[in-house]
């Protein structure tokens, strides 16, 4: 689990191709600090597991169904990650809950002084809110506006000076996962709408 609150831009010094796909190694200077292998770190909003510590570089095993899903399989040697430690139980929430699971990509559609607007898959918009939170490259932010199939975030200098969304352009893909809350609201809402369906009541008896 995570807040959004991005402790530190790494960048990535090495990639190979692996059986499973994609070896990374990332230098990291502030988040490697007292890890271990097997300790989780989110990189652009996706929870990764440590496979391997070398003095300031990390190493992480990124397998295929992960590569799909997220920004990850767009990396080079020297691109900059958003990197942030699991939550531990004595630290504050300072943004939200994040699990680290990126549900889809979006695309950069403007990006225009502080403001990003991202267009996004029609199928996460109903765990999409306006004023909600959402993350994006494992940033937790406010959705400032909202459209059908596009979202806006306002940018405070401090995040634009201290995440990776500053190197951001128009057309570029970023790593988005809804509101943890938001999400589980939609899969009750359509257990609820199902126990209504005639195949569900006929499997009970109940017609």
């Amino acid at each position: 689990m995570f807040t959004g609150i991005i402790q530190e831009v790494g960048k990535v010094t090495k990639i190979e191709k692996t059986s499973t796909g994609l070896s990374i190694i990332i230098e990291s200077k502030k988040v490697i600090i007292d890890k271990k292998i097997g300790d989780s770190i989110s990189v652009n909003g996706a929870c990764l597991t440590i496979v391997g510590i070398n003095n300031n570089n990390v190493e992480f095993n990124v397998i295929e169904e992960t590569l799909d899903k997220t920004n990850l399989k767009t990396l080079e040697t020297g691109s900059e990650v958003n990197l942030e430690p699991a939550l531990t139980l004595s630290q504050g929430i300072d943004g939200h809950l994040v699990q680290g699971h990126v549900d889809c990509e979006g695309i950069v559609e403007k990006f225009e002084g502080q403001k990003l607007t991202v267009k996004f898959p029609l199928n996460i918009a109903e765990c999409l809110a306006f004023k909600g939170s959402v993350t994006l490259n494992g940033v937790s932010l406010t959705i400032s506006n909202l459209q059908e199939d596009t979202l806006t975030v306002s940018l405070i200098p401090h995040t634009l000076e201290n995440t990776n969304l500053k190197n951001l352009t128009k057309g570029n893909k970023v790593n988005i996962e809804v509101d943890l809350i938001a999400r589980y609201l939609k899969n009750m809402m359509e257990k609820r709408d199902n126990e209504a369906k005639y195949e569900f009541l006929k499997e009970r008896n109940l017609i």
